[in-house]
């Protein structure tokens, strides 16, 4: 198992490389969506908009419950399969990488290869 650091902004040139059980260390901007707001990026695509992102990461998350006396919960992975519908497409439009947990459908496979992408298992 190897370890490495990288930059967003060079996650492409890291998908011949890293291989199941690496670990990464990632720095730049990854940006948190999962189902809700996947389907109103979908409504925008829709509507003739463009990605607010290109070559970007998505990390699939979800607030947990908010401690008793604190403003906020902090946020984990959420299931990525929830985003197998949208991922393909997003894939597609330049999403370079995703962090979540649990498999991923066929369709998403071949995207991510198709596109030299990455799909980073949160731990």
């Amino acid at each position: 198992m190897a370890e490495y650091n990288i930059n967003i902004s060079e996650i492409r040139n890291y998908s011949s490389v890293l291989k199941a059980g690496d670990r990464v260390n990632l720095s730049g901007v990854v940006y948190t969506s999962r189902d809700a707001a996947h389907k109103r990026i979908f409504e925008l695509l829709d509507k003739g908009e463009t990605l607010p992102f290109d070559g970007a990461c998505i990390y699939f998350a979800g607030p947990t419950p908010t401690p008793e006396g604190m403003v906020i919960g902090s946020c984990g992975p959420t299931t990525s399969g929830r985003m197998d519908v949208y991922s393909p497409r997003l894939l597609d439009l330049g999403l370079a990488a995703m962090i979540g947990k649990g498999e991923r459908n066929a369709d998403v496979c071949s995207a991510i290869t198709d596109n030299k992408a990455l799909y980073l298992c949160a731990i």
